[in-house]
């Protein structure tokens, strides 16, 4: 029997992409947090942590109350299904799992079980995936099924570029890649954020449009964010254009659709509608993030096609609007995904 839609009924499908030290683990808590109506501990109504990394995932519990359940070698699904399964019958509202990427490529994990079954004779490369893939179906049916909202971390392929100041090598910055996961597994997620070694975020895929093109610092703020889209039941929906949002009715969550690098903004009422604009003050401050995460992106990219994109773009420094913007790193993030080292 059909039922109308509710996002009220939905859980959050989270995963968070980065290097090493990118604060994986740290934005993770603190989106929970904001997920978390009672994030008490032993409340069973607060959240539930599967730490594979060799127990860091208790580091930061001076910052918050939460579970953990410590995984070990070999990583097999399985365990991850299993404690997903503990968590629900335990009664927690929200569960990290960090990192899934050991599932993947750590010791017993997906390309593991792969290999053993080519060793063993019942299969090459290509046929060895039709004893293994179930196992991932598996624990993507877990996570998806799951009546908790769920927060994964994954590692990032990383990559070392020098970082020059007047000819000379200031420091090597550590910069991540593709997500160390199946391929296509982060798009099983409503948003998938990737981490910059200074600890900033952009979205790759969001359903909810609360960060498309953002460039921001995770925090409990984020959190709220997405339990009030979650929560949010009005028939009305929000039609943006540009730096304009234009609402009819009565809205129960403000829109938002601006980079933290926007500045200042004006509310003015117009009959029904609100109309909300964005000014941006010219200061180097406004989009620091975003030249930040340019810089990045450049790393990738050969300096003649880098160059080439761009030109339009020209001076990036005092590229200052929101739609430009968005538009000139989609294009840096397609390029460098083009690019051969990358694969």
């Amino acid at each position: 029997m059909f039922v109308k839609a509710q996002k009220s009924l939905s859980k959050a499908r989270i995963c968070i992409a980065g290097p090493a030290g990118s604060g994986k683990t740290y934005s993770a808590l603190l989106i929970a947090s904001g997920l978390s109506n009672k994030p008490v501990l032993g409340s069973k109504r607060g959240i539930a942590m599967i730490d594979t990394e060799h127990g860091s995932g208790a580091l930061y519990s001076d910052i918050l109350d939460y579970d953990i359940l410590e995984l070990h070698p070999p990583f097999e699904p399985k365990k991850y299904i299993e404690g997903i399964k503990e968590a629900e019958n335990a009664g927690y509202d929200i569960i990290i799992i960090d990192s899934l990427s050991h599932a993947w490529a750590g010791e017993g994990g997906l390309l593991d079980m792969k290999e053993k079954v080519v060793q063993s004779g019942k299969g090459n490369d290509w046929t060895a995936w039709r004893h293994v893939t179930p196992h991932h179906n598996k624990l993507v049916e877990a996570i998806l099924q799951s009546q908790c909202h769920v927060i994964a971390t994954a590692r990032s392929k990383m990559k070392y570029a020098p970082e020059e100041e007047d000819g000379k090598i200031k420091r090597i910055r550590k910069i991540g890649l593709d997500p160390v996961l199946r391929e296509g597994m982060e798009y099983e997620f409503t948003i998938v954020l990737d981490m910059s070694s200074e600890h900033v975020a952009s979205s790759t895929k969001d359903r909810t449009s609360l960060f498309d093109g953002q460039f921001f610092k995770p925090d409990k703020e984020t959190g709220q964010k997405i339990l009030a889209w979650l929560n949010h039941t009005s028939t009305h929906k929000p039609v943006l254009n540009n730096n304009e949002a234009h609402i009819s009715g009565k809205s129960e969550i403000p829109v938002q659709n601006k980079l933290v690098f926007d500045s200042s903004q004006e509310t003015r009422a117009q009959g029904s509608e609100e109309k909300k604009t964005s000014r941006k003050k010219k200061s180097p401050e406004n989009n620091s993030n975003f030249l930040k995460t340019i810089e990045e992106i450049k790393e990738f990219i050969d300096p003649e096609t880098f160059d080439s994109i761009c030109h339009p773009y020209e001076p990036i420094k005092d590229l200052f609007d929101r739609e430009r913007q968005i538009e000139l790193y989609k294009k840096l993030k397609e390029a460098a995904t083009l690019q051969p080292t990358l694969s």
